[in-house]
């Protein structure tokens, strides 16, 4: 419990001291755009970071490698904890916007940081707000900022996976950018395991090579929620059971 109320400690305080800086990223915005978007990136990383160390999660990566940073990606992973946003944000190498849940609006001061990194929030009980969302992110990966997605929908309470939503894919299939695939294994034993109490654990977050939805076949090209699935299913099992 003291670890929760020292990490919750610190998001309140954050938030509170760092109004100022909204005013400041709003003006750079108005001059220079890409140091606004690289200022926010470091500020909230920072912020990231600090949660994550009192939190006492102990971070193994595996194919950072992997991540192309030239260019803009959409990040592609499974879903057990709220840590995996703190965990996955804290290693992009560009800006990179998240959809969440249209819910998150509501969060003072959070929802202004998320806005100022390109966050996109989704409204899951109405398509048309939904595809509208889908076409943001397309618009948002052209334009250089690279998106993550958690397409089985929701936080998932087991280990094992739902099905991806395929209409996710469409951000990848129709700005041409790469798909990175992300496993996280053993998040959920940070917070979710044991609500309101944080431990200290060990989590792995391995990144799998970059693809791109038109060098697929056919088949996979229709179902590339399914693909991208497997792939990320084939390095769980691996983190689970290593040779």
């Amino acid at each position: 419990m003291i670890r929760f109320i020292v990490a919750a400690t610190f998001v309140v305080l954050f938030l509170i001291v760092s109004i100022p800086l909204f005013f400041i990223e709003w003006i750079i915005g108005k001059f220079n755009m890409p140091l606004k978007d690289r200022s926010s990136l470091a500020i909230v990383n920072w912020a990231f970071r600090v949660v994550i160390f009192l939190s006492g999660v102990r971070l193994k990566v595996i194919g950072e490698e992997n991540v192309p940073k030239d260019i803009p990606v959409l990040y592609v992973a499974n879903h057990r904890s709220y840590f995996d946003i703190l965990l996955t944000y804290t290693r992009v190498p560009r800006p990179t916007g998240y959809i969440a849940k249209k819910e998150m609006l509501k969060v003072p001061l959070l929802s202004i940081w998320m806005k100022y990194l390109h966050c996109l929030f989704l409204d899951r009980d109405n398509i048309k707000e939904g595809l509208k969302t889908i076409l943001e992110a397309i618009e948002l990966v052209k334009n250089g900022i690279s998106i993550c997605i958690f397409p089985e929908g929701t936080r998932n309470k087991v280990d094992e996976m739902m099905p991806f939503k395929e209409g996710s894919l469409k951000i990848a299939e129709k700005s041409g950018c790469p798909i990175v695939p992300i496993a996280i294994t053993n998040s959920a034993e940070i917070f979710e395991n044991h609500l309101y109490k944080i431990r200290p654990a060990n989590v792995t977050l391995e990144y799998g090579k970059p693809f791109y939805i038109k060098d697929l076949d056919q088949e996979d090209r229709k179902f590339s929620g399914a693909y991208t699935q497997r792939i990320i299913q084939e390095m769980l099992d691996k983190q689970k059971n290593p040779e």
